[in-house]
């Protein structure tokens, strides 16, 4: 059996731009990714906190220092520039594995500056 935990958490990162006419996908500055420890096209789940819309996609990597967070394609109806959004993401771990498992998170203000990064403690 494998359970799926927490991997990486953005947390409170603000949308700077919504781009409707795009293939999909949610851009983020690389310096917010390595801090949360994201991959490019890694899939990722979106939940905003400014409307309580959730959806899931694949992470783009944005300039470094750039702050930027985007959310493309159809996850653009979901938020507005300015809106509160947390990035997910998950990994599989075996019952023996999950008990040294810590979730890697950074902390956001409201212009995108990363505030905190720890390894979460689940235990």
């Amino acid at each position: 059996m494998l359970l799926r935990l927490l991997k990486s958490k953005v947390h409170l990162a603000a949308v700077t731009k919504t781009e409707l006419h795009y293939h999909g996908s949610i851009t983020i500055d690389r310096d917010i990714m390595d801090a949360a420890g994201l991959l490019p096209y890694e899939q990722v789940l979106i939940a905003n906190c400014s409307n309580g819309m959730r959806g899931e996609t694949y992470v783009i990597e944005g300039g470094r220092g750039s702050g930027e967070i985007q959310m493309n394609g159809a996850l653009a109806r979901l938020a507005h520039p300015g809106d509160r959004i947390i990035v997910l993401s998950f990994a599989y771990a075996t019952p023996e594995e999950a008990p040294r498992h810590h979730p890697r998170v950074a902390i956001l203000n409201e212009h995108n500056h990363i505030v905190e990064t720890f390894d979460a403690d689940i235990a």
